[in-house]
């Protein structure tokens, strides 16, 4: 008896602990995400989440007294050695891809507990936890199978541009209806269980990947927010299936914070969030006539003013750089740095415009220019440096298109319309850094290229154009 009463006290006392625990590493992981909302302390946000995380595993496996099973461990350094791996070889271009591909290995993980837990394996059998495991499977698989997609686009193994198949909208709702009606299924084992998961797989599956498919290049940004919430959102369900108070706490957080960031993402580029979840968001740009379109030698600088581009550099004091996907692909982060730093030195102020949506996922132009050790502080957002425009002296374009197309004011139909635009096209003088003048994902031309004057083209890789205009501007100074 008094073993007994021993071993209730023991395992009560796990339990008080674990709740402990629990809250801690939660406000952990809300102070980490606090403090990855601020450029400075970003770093130190995301290591605290790690540590808080490894925390959570540590916590989990002591109150589930396995702590002490061989075996674990195996696993344990197999995915520590595959993660540091991944760490050391990916580079910051391939950020996005990674990003990824980790919400859908979060997904699968969730998709494989709801799985078990639908059988009644380390869960109960009553409907509560029926259901929840069956809706953790089918956001899991969505997810999995969703990220896939996204990271083969942004890789380019599949073809960036959206895939828009017959009656594609129409499916996807069919789809998704189907979806809800499995679940109701569930509660009353209509069908077998094995054959019920199977139904339930591939509906996700063929979802997951119609309403991911659809979308472009341009609405990336919001897709991996998107993706990142429901790789949260089926761990906090999965928590609710197997009664893990941790896990819906920081899945619920993880869901919370990437719908959030999603709905950002969506009023920066003027996106429905429910029009990409059912491929509404590809229309068809409004094209220039050929003779709009500048034409020449797009390997070299295309002056459109008389004035040398040289000269006005020289006399710029005030200037801003908008980085853009096209930075990211030449690699030419720390050109830019250098640039910033001979323009410092020569007497300029100098600023880095950032779009919310610049590069192919949330925050990707702060990562590659903190890289290349750009200060913070140098750092603005879209609302705090738009109304510099008008007064600086020099606007810098290095491989941005869509985030600096005046025609989101107003072309309308189009699937820029609407969108908050670095207003870049309001400054005295123009540089732009671009492969070359064809539209951004969004597939709008951009009436920029076509003003009359103080705009200088420098077209073909951004960091080989670079390179040679910090040359040529260096000699300039010495002669």
């Amino acid at each position: 008896m008094n073993d007994t009463l021993l071993s209730c006290l023991s395992v009560t006392s796990i339990n008080n602990a674990y709740y402990i625990f629990a809250f801690f590493i939660t406000i952990m992981v809300l102070f980490g995400i606090f403090l990855m909302s601020k450029i400075r302390y970003a770093r130190y946000g995301n290591l605290l989440s790690a540590i808080a995380i490894a925390l959570a595993i540590i916590v989990t496996l002591i109150k589930n007294q396995i702590i002490t099973t061989g075996s674990l461990y195996i696993f344990v350094v197999i995915g520590a050695v595959i993660g540091l791996r991944v760490a050391y070889k990916v580079k910051m271009i391939q950020m996005p891809q990674l990003v990824a591909l980790l919400n859908g290995s979060g997904a699968l993980a969730s998709a494989i507990v709801g799985a078990y837990s639908y059988f009644g394996i380390g869960a109960g059998l009553d409907m509560f936890t029926r259901v929840t495991a069956i809706i953790a499977f089918q956001v899991g698989i969505i997810t999995f199978f969703g990220s896939l997609i996204a990271a083969g686009k942004l890789h380019q193994v599949i073809p960036q541009a959206p895939v828009i198949l017959p009656y594609h909208t129409h499916f996807s709702i069919i789809i998704f209806a189907s979806l809800i009606c499995i679940v109701i299924c569930s509660v009353n084992n209509i069908i077998a269980d094995s054959l019920f998961l199977i139904v339930s797989f591939i509906f996700s599956l063929i979802f997951g990947v119609f309403f991911t498919i659809r979308i472009g290049g341009a609405d990336m940004p919001i897709t991996i927010s998107l993706l990142n919430s429901m790789s949260g959102i089926a761990g906090a369900i999965c928590g609710l299936a197997i009664g893990d108070f941790l896990l819906v706490s920081i899945g619920g957080i993880v869901g919370a914070s990437g719908l959030l960031l999603t709905q950002i993402m969506c009023w920066a580029m003027n996106r429905n969030l429910l029009d990409i979840l059912f491929g509404k968001t590809t229309i068809a740009a409004k094209k220039r006539s050929d003779n709009d379109i500048i034409k020449g030698d797009q390997s070299k600088g295309v002056y459109k003013s008389q004035a040398n581009p040289l000269e006005v550099i020289k006399n710029a004091k005030d200037v801003i750089i908008v980085p853009g996907y096209g930075m990211a692909i030449s690699q030419a982060q720390h050109l830019v740095k250098q640039l910033s730093d001979i323009l410092i030195a020569n007497g300029a102020k100098v600023r880095f415009a950032i779009h919310p949506v610049a590069g192919r996922m949330p925050g990707h132009m702060n990562v590659l220019l903190a890289e290349a050790n750009v200060d913070y502080d140098d750092l603005y957002e879209i609302d705090n440096i738009n109304p510099e425009f008008k007064n600086a002296d020099l606007a810098i374009i290095v491989g941005a298109t869509d985030v600096v197309n005046p025609a989101a004011r107003e072309a309308k139909d189009t699937p820029i319309y609407g969108m908050p635009i670095l207003n870049v096209d309001e400054c005295k003088n123009i540089f732009v850094f671009n492969y070359d003048l064809k539209p951004g994902y969004a597939g709008v031309d951009n009436p920029l290229y076509i003003r009359n004057e103080g705009i200088y083209f420098f077209l073909g890789d951004a960091a080989e154009q670079l390179k040679k205009f910090i040359d040529d501007f260096l000699l300039s100074k010495v002669n």
